[in-house]
C-alpha cells in the first residue's frame, strides 16, 4: 500500500525545494525508502534524481512551440494529456515498490482551485489504493501584508475543497517571516487563523481598500464558515519543523498505522503528533524569526 504526500502550491513558495532535498533527505535520515515523483512538466532541470518524470510523456516547452500556448494554458493542456494517458503514470508508479512518494506538482493555482484534471488525477491514484496527503506550501511573507493573507486563506480553502485529500496547509520559509515588514499580531493568529475581524480593521486603515468593506466582509465570512483553514510553519533547515509537518502529514494519510511502519524511533515520534502543546507549533518561530516587541497580543 502506497504512502505519499501530493505537494501544492503557488509559484515561489518552495514546493521544489521541499521535495528536493530537505524533506526527501529528512524521510531517508529517518529510515523511509523515498521517491520522488515529478508531476511538473515545466521542471526541465531537474535539481534532484526522481523515480518518474512527466516531461518523459509531455514537456511545456514543446507544447508551448508546437501548440502555441503560453504558460498557463500549456500547463493546462499538459495536465489534460496526463488526464488522458493514466495507463503511462500506472505503469511507472507499478515498477516503484514499497517506497514513500513525493509527488511534485506545478505551481499554477487554477489547476488546484477550479480546473478538474489534477483533482481527477488524485482520485485515479485513490482507487489505486495510494494513501496520499496534499501539503499546500504558502510562502509565509504574505502575513505581513492583511489583504494578501485573506487571499491565501481564500485559495488554501479552494484547494482543499477542490482536492478532496487529506490536507495540511504549510507556511513555508518561516525562517524570513519578517523579511518583507513586520507582523501586526503574534504568529499564532496567522497559523490558527483567529478571530479574522481583526484583520478587517487592518483592510479598512487602508485607503485603497476602504470602499470594498462588505466584499472584504463576505470573503472573511467564507473562510469562518468553512472553519477549515490553519497553518503549520515549516522552515526546511529546521529538523524540529521538518519533524512537526510530517506528523502531521503522517496522521492524515495514515503512515503510522500502515504495513510499512517499522515501530522505530521515527514511529515513536509520528505517533505523539497530538501530544504537543499548540505553543509548540509556533515557538520556534517566535523566537528564532521574530521582533516580537511591538507584536499585538490576541485573545
Amino acid at each position: 500500500m502506497p504512502f505519499g504526500q501530493v505537494v501544492v502550491g503557488p509559484p515561489g513558495s518552495g514546493k521544489t525545494t521541499y521535495c528536493l532535498g530537505w524533506m526527501s533527505q529528512f524521510l531517508k535520515s529517518l529510515g523511509r525508502d523515498v521517491a520522488v515523483i515529478n508531476m511538473d512538466p515545466a521542471n526541465d532541470s531537474l535539481p534532484y534524481p526522481c523515480a518518474v518524470d512527466i516531461s518523459e510523456l509531455i514537456s511545456l516547452e514543446d507544447v508551448m512551440t508546437h501548440l502555441r500556448l503560453g504558460p498557463n494554458g500549456g500547463l493546462v493542456y499538459c495536465m489534460e494529456f496526463l488526464e488522458k494517458n493514466f495507463d503511462w503514470l500506472k505503469e511507472k508508479l507499478d515498477a516503484i515498490k514499497d517506497k514513500y512518494l513525493l509527488f511534485d506538482f506545478p505551481g499554477q493555482v487554477e489547476l488546484y482551485t477550479h480546473h478538474n484534471s489534477v483533482k481527477t488525477l488524485l482520485e485515479q491514484l485513490t482507487t489505486w489504493d495510494f494513501r496520499l496527503t496534499a501539503v499546500h506550501l504558502v510562502d509565509s511573507h504574505y502575513c505581513t501584508d492583511p489583504g494578501k493573507f485573506v487571499a491565501v486563506l481564500l485559495t488554501s480553502l479552494n484547494t482543499m475543497l477542490q482536492l478532496s485529500l487529506p490536507h495540511v496547509n504549510v507556511l513555508s520559509k518561516v525562517d524570513l517571516i519578517e523579511k518583507q515588514g513586520r507582523l501586526a499580531f503574534n504568529p499564532d493568529f496567522y497559523t490558527d487563523v483567529l478571530d479574522l475581524g481583526y484583520l478587517l480593521n487592518l483592510l479598512q486603515d487602508d485607503p485603497l481598500l476602504q470602499k470594498y468593506k462588505k466584499l472584504n466582509e463576505a470573503l472573511v465570512g467564507i473562510v469562518e464558515d468553512y472553519s477549515l483553514v490553519s497553518f503549520i510553519p515549516l522552515s526546511v533547515e529546521d529538523k524540529e519543523s521538518m519533524l512537526r509537518v510530517l506528523k502531521c502529514v503522517d496522521k492524515c494519510n495514515g503512515y503510522v498505522f500502515g504495513s510499512m511502519e517499522d515501530r522505530s524511533l521515527e514511529s515513536l515520534m509520528s505517533c505523539a503528533v497530538g501530544a504537543e502543546f499548540e505553543y509548540e507549533k509556533i515557538k520556534d518561530v517566535r523566537e528564532k524569526y521574530m521582533e516580537m516587541d511591538d507584536v499585538s497580543e490576541i485573545g
